[in-house]
């Protein structure tokens, strides 16, 4: 379980992401960084209904990418605002699968702290 100090919540923060943020994408899965002003990254998660018409599934991958990035937490650099977004095709991948992807484009985005 991640955080409420760690999420991303207000409309204001995504659209910021969304404005100056720089992009990333690897397989199913995007990504949006930026800088923000707190000693802690936070992050948002969005699963459109494009990637899945049933809430369940929508919600899983949410909960998925959250226990993810708890995983991940002390390794990645702070104060950045991270929004992960999920393109369709992403629902067919496990965990583990997830997991690596989500390495790979954290890896990509140089979020890791060295």
């Amino acid at each position: 379980m991640l955080l409420k100090n760690y999420r991303l919540k207000k409309r204001n923060d995504f659209d910021k992401a969304f404005r100056k943020g720089w992009k990333f994408k690897e397989d199913f899965l995007s990504l949006r960084v930026t800088k923000n002003i707190f000693k802690k990254s936070r992050f948002g998660f969005i699963v459109s209904q494009k990637v899945s018409k049933k809430a369940v599934l929508r919600n899983r991958i949410k909960r998925r990418l959250r226990a993810i990035v708890n995983i991940k937490l002390p390794k990645i650099k702070e104060k950045l605002d991270i929004i992960l977004i999920a393109n369709p095709g992403l629902e067919k991948k496990d965990f583990w699968e997830l997991e690596e992807v989500v390495e790979n484009i954290f890896r990509k985005a140089n979020l890791f702290q060295k």
